[in-house]
């Protein structure tokens, strides 16, 4: 196996960004022709051409944009390597975030409303699959991560799980169809319904509060993604079984009510951290502020 040159992986980061081999060169005080041949050197070494030309300039293969998403990672982690081993306060930092697809886009700002605008801090933000996200924590491409479903502990466990907050949850929908005069039950019998998917743990205490009520509701929608379900809540489509900060801004305006709170339903949000010789003083700064500053919530 070819041994990767990162001198290489740097002349092709800068022809990716400038699109032209004329522009990188001439940026870098380099022969067209002596760039060329180093990128060609590291297409040999890759097995893969890089690049394809369309018209004047050059554009990314699929094995391009892989190599130019690996060439980014390893160039900030060289980064992160001197900053975190020297110590220079004089920098920017990044603080590299994972967010579980779902989780309410409101709990996330509001979790980094501290370090948002920050000269000094560069907040990376990823979303994806809880499996995606923690074997991003394990590589150490991510320093923290923000869900809903603590994944599991144990003895080998090498997870750090913080407990950050509980947020009620509560039927809510449009003021109109809400109405006045009808209790909870006459609500879930009466009106459809949008609710979080059968497989999370939230229409799992739905069902139960159901049952205990006896009543069968009406399901206009399901959805796993907190946004989805409150788009729908704002076109009324339905009264949707959501925790209150996802539509915090509605709420405030009066587009949208809480029709009842939802005894025994309640979401926990969790950050997700490893135990490491070198950490990222951004993760410990973010954890421990205090919990009655850190959630701008509406009870």
């Amino acid at each position: 196996m070819a041994t990767l040159n990162l001198h290489h992986l740097r002349l092709f980061r800068a022809v990716a960004r400038d699109g032209t081999l004329t522009g990188a060169a001439r940026a870098l005080n380099l022969s067209q022709s002596a760039m060329s041949a180093q990128v060609k050197a590291l297409e040999a070494a890759l097995g893969h051409d890089l690049f394809e030309r369309r018209g004047r300039g050059l554009v990314l293969t699929e094995a391009g944009r892989i190599a130019l998403d690996h060439a980014e990672a390893i160039f900030r982690a060289a980064e992160d390597l001197t900053a975190t081993l020297k110590e220079t306060g004089g920098g920017r930092r990044a603080l590299r975030v994972g967010a579980l697809a779902t989780l309410s886009r409101n709990f996330q700002m509001a979790f980094l409303r501290p370090l948002l605008g920050r000269e000094t801090v560069e907040v990376v933000l990823r979303s994806g699959s809880q499996r995606e996200l923690l074997r991003g924590l394990r590589g150490m491409s991510l320093d923290i991560v923000l869900t809903n479903l603590p994944p599991a502990r144990d003895a080998a466990s090498p997870y750090l799980v913080h407990r950050l907050a509980e947020q009620t949850v509560s039927l809510v929908g449009r003021p109109a169809r809400v109405g006045q005069g009808r209790d909870l039950a006459a609500l879930l019998a009466q009106e459809p319904l949008l609710l979080p998917t059968e497989d999370t743990a939230l229409r799992a205490a739905f069902d139960a509060l159901a049952a205990r009520l006896d009543v069968s509701p009406q399901i206009a929608a399901e959805a796993d993604d907190m946004a989805m379900l409150r788009l729908l809540t704002r076109a009324d489509v339905g009264l949707a079984v959501i925790p209150p900060i996802v539509v915090q801004e509605e709420l405030a305006a009066g587009d949208l009510v809480e029709a009842a709170q939802l005894d025994g339903m309640a979401e926990p949000f969790y950050a997700v951290t490893l135990e490491r010789r070198f950490p990222n003083p951004l993760v410990a700064e973010v954890l421990t502020r205090d919990p009655g500053e850190a959630w701008d919530v509406p009870h």
